[in-house]
């Protein structure tokens, strides 16, 4: 495999990284150290691999200088801490998401490597209270990640990253690339420490570096993709 993930975990939360990747028709590795919780793991362009993540010579059986990216999920914080280490010296270009059981964890998997925390305690809170106070807002966030593996109604989400200053995207506007009857809707733009700006105006000028998260028709996606616009890398693409 290259560019693939590696899953090191396959618990509760491992599952449903596993079942997400799989309907997105991404490739995929699982560790684990217990065979019998492997043995439940089906799913296509996937490979399972028996050890502990944690150490050099398991990462490299699951091809982890090749892979596109790493999730640390296992239920053990110390654990997950010392694969982002171990993950970080073999591949430093990998980008790795680790899972956070408390605020000093968080803290201590930044410091090992981690590119993003996560904290499935602090997310499900967040949904529940959101689900009472307002409940169409969170259908509508469903509706859109949903788009994404789905195509319901020919409709996606996709992120785009603009890669070469020289290239088209560079240096033009946001409606100059994504024309208001072009089918793509821009959501939002993030421009590296700047953090992300919500519904950008249109006279926004691209710039190299940015990542665009656009939503419309799978159709228009298709036009802007990296064979037919270089400089431009579609990072999610839908099924």
């Amino acid at each position: 495999m290259e560019r693939h993930f590696v899953i090191c975990g396959y618990g509760r939360v491992g599952r449903e990284i596993a079942h997400e990747l799989a309907v997105r028709d991404e490739a995929f590795v699982i560790i684990d150290r217990d065979e019998h919780t492997l043995a439940t793991a089906e799913h296509p362009r996937s490979v399972v691999v028996r050890g502990d993540a944690t150490e050099e010579a398991t990462l490299r059986a699951a091809g982890i200088e090749r892979a596109r990216a790493l999730i640390a999920a296992a239920d053990s914080d110390v654990e997950n801490t010392y694969m982002v280490l171990t993950a970080r010296a073999l591949n430093p270009g990998l980008f790795i998401v680790a899972r956070a059981g408390s605020e000093a964890a968080e803290r201590r998997l930044e410091s090992a490597g981690a590119d993003r925390v996560v904290s499935p305690y602090r997310i499900g809170g967040r949904r529940m209270a959101l689900a009472a106070v307002q409940p169409m807002l969170m259908d509508v966030m469903d509706t859109l990640m949903e788009s994404t593996t789905a195509g319901q109604g020919g409709r996606v989400l996709a992120e785009i990253v603009v890669e070469d200053e020289a290239a088209p995207l560079a240096r033009r506007t946001i409606h100059e690339v994504f024309p208001p009857d072009g089918g793509l809707q821009v959501l939002g733009i993030e421009r590296g420490t700047r953090g992300i700006e919500v519904g950008p105006h249109g006279n926004t000028m691209l710039e190299t570096g940015d990542r665009i998260m656009v939503y419309g028709e799978s159709e228009a996606l298709e036009q802007l993709s990296p064979t037919s616009s270089p400089g431009m890398r579609s990072v999610v693409r839908p099924g």
